[in-house]
């Protein structure tokens, strides 16, 4: 039996991205519909129904759509709350306006979430039953896999990795939450830690001092660039230590942009997981870079629609 054809449409934090997906496979070049240039919730759904009617002219077999967004969805409801780049998105039934114009049934959940089911089914976490999934970008975001299937928790909220702390007396989160790890290892956060080193060390600060940068920096044998990927793993450590000692999984899957960094970031941490862990969660883990990039939330919010049909 082939697996049923899905339009998976992710919400990015520039812009909504559409593709038909069969599996893991892109059946089409992706088309990108930038959110700034709508004013307000409705003609940007409008946009979308209008390429989703125009990739079912040419894929008449495509049997759901899957809807991957930042931020809390209700999945039941099918609301999301906020979208930051589009104005007067608030509360949105957006699963319920996009039935109604396709007549498609549709699966919708958060990015990470999304994220973590892609790698599950088809990346990193294939034959693993419990998966502890990380998005590591502009924010710091998470997924669980919890005994096969993706656990959301009672508001569909679970897996915020992000916002869980690393320090009690740190610096203070959106919620009060002191010692987030997303207020250390965002990408702006990242490039903070590295102006502030770089002047601490007496060091001109480099111009690209992004997270590529910085990586480019340390591959090449930068010392300050080096110890700031060191510092970035001790955050991600701390909060990952916690995490395994809690669920005691089968896998940590690592993906977003600053995974990029490779051994610079995988090296150092898992060296530090191994010195705070007892071999019991340590000696069957598995610390891995994602399959999946930027195709992350297309393919998971296409699997997770799959599972309606």
């Amino acid at each position: 039996m082939s697996t049923p054809q899905v339009i998976g449409i992710d919400f990015g934090g520039t812009s909504v991205k559409l593709a038909v997906i069969e599996g893991s496979e892109l059946l089409t070049d992706v088309t990108r519909i930038p959110t700034q240039e709508f004013d307000g919730a409705e003609p940007l759904i409008e946009a979308i129904v209008k390429k989703v009617w125009k990739l079912r002219q040419s894929f008449p077999q495509v049997g759901a759509i899957g809807i991957g967004v930042p931020g809390v969805v209700d999945i039941s409801e099918g609301v999301t709350y906020n979208l930051t780049n589009v104005k007067g998105w608030s509360s949105v039934p957006l699963r319920d306006l996009i039935f109604e114009k396709s007549g498609l049934p549709i699966a919708m959940d958060n990015d990470a979430n999304c994220m973590a089911y892609a790698e599950f089914k088809y990346g990193a976490g294939q034959g693993f039953r419990n998966v502890v999934c990380v998005t590591l970008g502009t924010g710091v975001g998470g997924g669980l896999i919890l005994n096969g299937e993706l656990y959301r928790g009672r508001q569909h909220a679970a897996g915020e990795i992000g916002q869980m702390s690393i320090d009690f007396n740190g610096i203070e989160g959106p919620y009060g939450n002191s010692g987030s790890l997303e207020r250390y290892i965002g990408n702006r956060q990242i490039e903070a830690m590295a102006a502030g080193l770089y002047r601490e060390r007496g060091v001109n600060l480099p111009e690209d001092h992004t997270p590529e940068g910085l990586t480019s920096l340390a591959q090449n044998g930068d010392p300050v660039a080096l110890e700031v990927w060191d510092r970035v793993s001790t955050c991600l450590a701390a909060n990952l230590m916690s995490t395994i000692y809690l669920l005691n999984p089968d896998a940590v899957i690592i993906g977003g942009g600053v995974a990029h960094a490779g051994d610079l970031l995988f090296e150092p941490l898992k060296r530090k997981l191994r010195e705070s862990l007892a071999d019991e969660f340590f000696d069957h883990l598995s610390v891995l870079h994602a399959r999946f990039g930027n195709t992350a939330g297309l393919v998971g919010c296409s699997a997770i629609a799959v599972d309606l049909l």
